[in-house]
């Protein structure tokens, strides 16, 4: 598959680029893609949420009521979970959600989802650009340029470019990225893929 190389302007420059088929032609596996989403958004979980038990409320350990006599079930502690302020049972503790994926899982996982992309005409390939003083209204003007004002963007670069990464920094649902930060989750998150003419080399020599 060719692509033609447009400009910050959305002019074609003239040049295309081949895609590599073994990375933006295969077929997508799609059960690589959710367990790749499903540990990016595990890792991003702090997992500090913490409940008391019987063992850790601050309550008397007084004796509820006499034993006999009520008609009602004994009762002991007032730190029982059957008591109004009592522990909790089985309550969450902080643990770590994370959890181990093979390498070459996640990446079929990203070939399949930039596959996904490719095929449904959502890649854009872009002639490397960059600004002389990081000022969103640059970069607005680039989004304006593509057509992508009211789509989520993902921009691919091929190396971390201050004033690029900050120029987009303060815009809703847009995000820039380089070669080595790409996942899977991003690319599925996006509506848009644009990618820079340095990145495609990049990308698929990371990922082939």
């Amino acid at each position: 598959m060719e692509l033609k190389v447009v400009d910050i302007n959305g002019k074609e420059t003239g040049k295309s680029v081949k895609l590599n088929a073994s990375v933006f032609g295969i077929e997508p596996n799609e059960h690589s893609i959710y367990l790749d989403v499903k540990q990016f958004l595990a890792n991003a979980r702090q997992g500090t949420h913490k409940a008391k038990e019987r063992g850790e409320v601050n309550r008397t350990t007084k004796k509820h009521h006499k034993q006999k006599g009520t008609g009602g079930a004994r009762a002991g502690s007032m730190r029982s979970p059957i008591q109004r302020g009592g522990g909790t049972v089985f309550g969450p503790r902080p643990r770590n959600y994370g959890f181990k994926l093979n390498k070459k899982v996640k990446q079929l996982a990203r070939r399949s989802a930039l596959s996904m992309k490719a095929k449904s005409k959502a890649l854009t390939v872009l002639e490397d650009f960059t600004f002389d003083a990081p000022k969103t209204k640059s970069f607005l003007s680039v989004i304006d340029s593509l057509g992508l004002g009211d789509k989520k963007s993902l921009f691919v670069v091929a190396d971390y470019d201050k004033n690029v990464y900050l120029s987009s920094r303060n815009l809703t649902g847009v995000k820039v990225v380089n070669c080595s930060e790409l996942s899977t989750y991003d690319i599925m998150n996006a509506s848009a893929l644009v990618v820079s003419e340095g990145a495609i080399e990049k990308v698929t020599a990371i990922l082939s």
